[in-house]
């Protein structure tokens, strides 16, 4: 009797061993998830994303294989991007990347645990994300792409296409208050030095784009200068038939505007910058800390034209801006 005890231990013993590896296996931790924030709708992002995920590649995780993205997209709508980013932090993620100086600036009081890439158009000390550049010290590292430096040269390339401009009409999205400071700010001290005019025309939802280009027509302006700001940029199609119907010549930082008809666009190079931020996601996801990832600072930008709307406007582009264009839409 006692035996048959002993072997009915035995074989229950066993059958608990061989049972433990399927348990551990059900008990395998999820996959961890990046938290993706963005001032945009999904539509417009396909380069961009392609570029995301080529940079987490490149840093060993493949969305779908060893990572999860949770995707969280305001729609051009500012006010819902710290909804978006507490929705991100209840939901644990890895990391937050979070896209456009808004999105920082909102991802940042959202958590101080959670670490944070993302890419700003300004000055990342200057805006409190980070407390140097080489040495970002908090749970906040990315790219600056230089939105402020770009808005002069931007002014220059355009005054080089549309060399008679003496009143400039910029328009700006003001619920996007620090970006809209930047454009404006800086077309008004590289106007100044040219010696043209400036007047700011706002617009935050659509009815008010098209308001705007009927005032900086009858106000008489020879160019519109349109601030980077992602409500404006999902407008794109909006913007380039009103600058068509209007025949002015406008100057965009998105080339998703010159894609669809705007004249020309100059600015840091998106894809590059989502690579980037792709990068650096999957280094910290492998353990790196983003108080010792260095600020990555843009050095590609890119200028495209688009001949065919120059050529409407009854505008030559010059050999030299064409020698410098990265694309000529024709």
């Amino acid at each position: 009797m006692a035996s048959h005890i002993g072997r009915r231990k035995f074989l229950a013993s066993l059958g608990g061993a061989a049972a433990w590896p399927l348990a551990a296996r059900a008990q395998q931790p999820a996959m961890p998830a990046v938290g993706f924030l963005d001032p945009r709708s999904a539509d417009a992002m396909t380069e961009r994303l392609r570029a995301f995920r080529q940079g987490l590649k490149e840093a060993g995780f493949v969305e779908g294989d060893n990572v999860a993205i949770e995707y969280r997209w305001a729609e051009g709508q500012y006010d819902r991007l710290p909804a978006l980013a507490a929705e991100l932090v209840r939901r644990q993620v890895a990391v937050i990347v979070a896209n456009g100086t808004p999105s920082a600036l909102v991802a940042k009081p959202a958590t101080a645990t959670i670490p944070i890439v993302f890419s700003a158009s300004d000055d990342p000390v200057k805006l409190g994300l980070v407390s140097s550049l080489a040495r970002p010290g908090g749970n906040l590292t990315g790219v600056n792409f230089f939105g402020a430096e770009v808005v002069s040269k931007r002014l220059e390339l355009l005054r080089e296409l549309v060399p008679g401009i003496g009143r400039l009409a910029v328009l700006v999205n003001p619920s996007n208050a620090t970006l809209s400071e930047i454009t404006v700010r800086g077309v008004e001290a590289a106007a100044r030095r040219m010696g043209v005019q400036v007047q700011v025309f706002n617009a935050g939802i659509s009815r008010e784009i098209d308001a705007a280009f009927a005032n900086l027509v009858r106000e008489r302006s020879d160019a519109v200068f349109v601030g980077g700001d992602a409500f404006l940029t999902s407008r794109r199609v909006q913007l380039a038939t009103l600058a068509a119907r209007y025949m002015i010549p406008s100057s965009f930082s998105q080339r998703e505007v010159t894609e669809v008809g705007g004249l020309m666009s100059y600015a840091a190079n998106t894809r590059d910058t989502y690579r980037q931020v792709g990068i650096y996601a999957g280094r910290i996801l492998k353990g790196a800390k983003p108080a010792d990832l260095p600020v990555v600072q843009s050095s590609k930008f890119e200028l495209v034209i688009n001949a065919q709307t120059a050529r409407m406007l009854g505008l030559n582009v010059p050999d030299k801006l064409l020698a410098l264009a990265d694309e000529v839409i024709e």
